[in-house]
């Protein structure tokens, strides 16, 4: 596989301070959890772009606020001990132009939004904090009361905001932050190119409410991304790979693919997988996860083959992963909302060169590849593989699938 190339430049172009700091409680902002800062720091922040740019500084405390829309030339810094609290008022993110589950569409906007600002910046060491409970706890209230109707809810029938929404922004850098808590997706960067997470820690919670589809980071049509020194942990997918889905979605300006995406040394803590491609992704290239620690029951590697969508999965590695799984790799139909739209193509996904080395876990099996009809998958490699299998099998019909030194409870595993 061609050696993911991360431009290495974001890292201090993004970090580059642009004029002054601009101190919040300088301006009014309160520490009152019952007064919501909203209109304050959003004065703070386009007064900094007018002057030409600067650092919108949140110091020590808690403070409550709806969304944030982040002008060219501004950034943002959590001093230790702050926290931005996200109200739990929907009417507090206005409804507009967004991207939500592959489609341009109007939506609530996030907690932090960022369109068109190059060299962007979230810094730590404060928090970020989605307040997301009354938001999971509607959720599944719906959720509950549509299975008595006898359908399926879908995500956005329960209006939620999420807490990172970056559009369209070159070099940026989400560094040293904690980002809990969301009411819907964590971080979710569309058309961006050239960005690096660097030592966060992203996490939503499990109980006494489950927090619904707070996927830790999605990248959406999107170019050049490093995730490192993580630690993810939530209630849906870890790292997930988008751009679109339907039966035409490759002809829909908007959406496209998702190129050069490295994941190291991060740390996964529950999540639904760790690399995830899909359920709405046209073309993913060039993904790479390694020198990560797991430990949880679900997939490493996630592959979701929708029917009704044109999907290209290729070049793909996973080198050297320790901890516990559910399976090395899960490859199978994702029916999910399932949509042709009248059309009568007939899509297909074809996923190939797939690496998968190094990986020593405890886990109940090395997984199952096993796609729609029409799917084609070619070129899937397994070196040096150490497994302490519940059971020692890998469900697949291919045959374009190699093994080299895979072990599976002490005994050399070959393919039947």
């Amino acid at each position: 596989m061609r050696k993911i190339i991360i431009l290495l430049v974001i890292f201090i172009s993004a970090l580059s301070v642009n004029g002054q700091e601009y101190l919040i409680t300088n301006y009014g902002a309160s520490l009152d959890s019952n007064r919501l800062n909203t209109t304050v720091i959003q004065n703070v922040i386009d007064k900094a772009s007018l002057n030409g740019g600067g650092t919108i500084v949140i110091p020590k405390g808690v403070f409550l606020t709806g969304a944030l829309f982040f002008q060219p030339n501004t950034k943002l810094k959590l001093m230790e001990g702050a926290k931005l609290k996200g109200s739990d008022n929907i009417a507090d993110y206005p409804f507009g132009p967004s991207r939500m589950e592959g489609h341009n569409l109007y939506y609530y906007a996030a907690l932090i939004n960022a369109y068109h600002v190059n060299n962007f910046s979230i810094t730590g060491p404060g928090t970020i904090d989605g307040n997301g409970l009354s938001y999971w706890t509607e959720f599944w209230k719906r959720r509950k009361e549509a299975k008595k109707e006898g359908r399926i809810l879908t995500n956005l029938e329960v209006h939620r905001p999420r807490l990172l929404f970056i559009w369209q922004c070159n070099d940026v850098v989400i560094k040293d932050v904690k980002l809990h808590n969301s009411g819907f997706w964590t971080t979710h960067l569309y058309e961006c190119t050239n960005v690096l997470i660097d030592s966060c820690d992203i996490r939503s919670s499990f109980s006494p409410v489950p927090a619904p589809s707070t996927d830790g980071v999605d990248i959406d049509v999107c170019k050049n991304i490093l995730i490192k020194n993580s630690y993810i942990s939530v209630n849906d997918d870890g790292v997930c790979i988008k751009g679109g889905k339907g039966p035409n979605a490759q002809n829909i300006a908007g959406n496209g693919s998702v190129e050069n995406v490295l994941i190291e040394n991060c740390t996964y803590g529950r999540v639904n997988a760790c690399l995830t491609f899909g359920s709405e992704c046209l073309h993913g290239k060039n993904i790479e996860i390694r020198n990560c620690k797991v430990d949880n029951h679900n997939p490493i590697l996630l592959f979701k083959m929708r029917p009704d969508t044109y999907q290209v999965y290729e070049n793909v590695k996973v080198d050297n992963i320790t901890g516990k799984c559910g399976v090395i790799v899960k490859m199978s139909p994702w029916t999910q909302f399932f949509d042709m739209k009248g059309s009568e193509a007939k899509p297909f996904g074809t996923v190939r060169n797939v690496s998968i080395s190094n990986v020593n876990v405890q886990c109940e099996s090395l997984g199952i590849m096993k796609g729609n009809p029409l799917d084609k998958v070619s070129n899937i490699s397994f070196k040096n593989i150490n497994a302490r299998a519940q059971k020692p099998i890998f469900e697949t019909p291919y045959k374009n699938i190699s093994m080299e030194n895979v072990i599976v409870n002490g005994k050399s595993f070959k393919l039947n």
